[in-house]
């Protein structure tokens, strides 16, 4: 449902604030309606949390595991559904047990990692499709799933959401010099004596608890874009891992932010719109390379 669709449904025709400056009018437009400053609020976490988990896994060359997360969780999220409570409840244990499963299968079943990553993304996804006709009278909207819907969020899912995005940041902030220095060399770490194995799956759960707040905001399909898009055009533009964590949290929150407004002016989905905006920030920061190396 788009933006403008659905504040006739539910506020109907609202008398128009006192006069202000034309920009900023149009500015502050949006958040006339309180579910408008909750999208903002999770909007904002996402684009924080996206770019600095994604710079570790454009690292590594995690992203198809982002992607497999976030189509993983989906039974979860159906089961919350079912059971009456947010799906936030239900898709952040199921992402952790799907990390942590991923993680086990691929170093004690002797299975590769994106063959165990592909088995499970796949059984998971079709459980999930099979549950949504089996919810029955639950109402379950596969669109607003698979593309996202921020203006559903509750004020329950905004606490939620900032206190798994404050988690993370911490536990990021107490392990960072162990995983870039796993992420930059794994063989080193080894000989070093630092557990390689521990940290692989911290980045596992912390990647997976990111994933499933940013699916509130641009759904599973996208949610990968989100993960991936910033942190790699930040890695284009900075030299030092750091640096890029940084403008990558810039381009994660413009993304975010300039995608909801454009959502709501031009009637668009609200999570392709951040995608989109995420997409072409990429590639003005490719060119801007390009042209540099010439």
């Amino acid at each position: 449902m788009v933006m403008r669709a659905m504040i006739r449904t539910m506020y109907g025709k609202i008398a128009q604030p006192p006069r202000m400056p034309d920009l900023v009018e149009l500015l502050l437009e949006p958040f006339a309606y309180s579910f408008m400053i909750r999208a903002l609020a999770v909007s904002i976490f996402v684009g924080v949390m996206c770019p600095i988990l994604g710079s570790y896994v454009v690292n590594r060359g995690l992203g198809f595991m982002g992607d497999a997360l976030a189509h993983s969780v989906l039974p979860g999220m159906i089961l919350a559904l079912i059971l009456g409570v947010s799906p936030l409840v239900g898709a952040v244990p199921t992402g952790i047990v799907v990390a942590l499963a991923i993680g086990y299968l691929s170093k004690k079943a002797r299975i590769a990692e994106d063959t165990s990553i592909g088995i499970l993304f796949a059984g998971l996804f079709a459980l999930g499709l099979i549950m949504v006709p089996i919810a029955g009278n639950v109402s379950v909207s596969v669109e607003d799933i698979l593309l996202g819907q921020v203006l559903g969020v509750s004020n329950r899912d905004v606490v939620v959401t900032c206190l798994l995005a404050v988690l993370v940041l911490i536990v990021i902030s107490a392990f960072h010099r162990q995983l870039v220095f796993v992420s930059f060399d794994p063989v080193g770490a080894t000989v070093i004596g630092l557990p390689t194995k521990g940290l692989d799956y911290l980045l596992f759960v912390l990647l997976s608890i990111v994933i499933v707040v940013a699916l509130q905001a641009v759904g599973i399909v996208l949610v990968v874009a989100m993960l991936i898009t910033p942190a790699a055009a930040a890695g284009l533009m900075a030299r030092r891992f750091n640096r890029a964590i940084a403008l990558g949290v810039v381009f994660g929150i413009l993304s975010t932010v300039v995608g909801l407004y454009l959502s709501y002016f031009f009637d668009l989905p609200s999570g392709p719109s951040m995608t989109l905006v995420s997409t072409g920030i990429f590639l003005l920061a490719a060119t801007k390379k390009k042209i540099l190396a010439r």
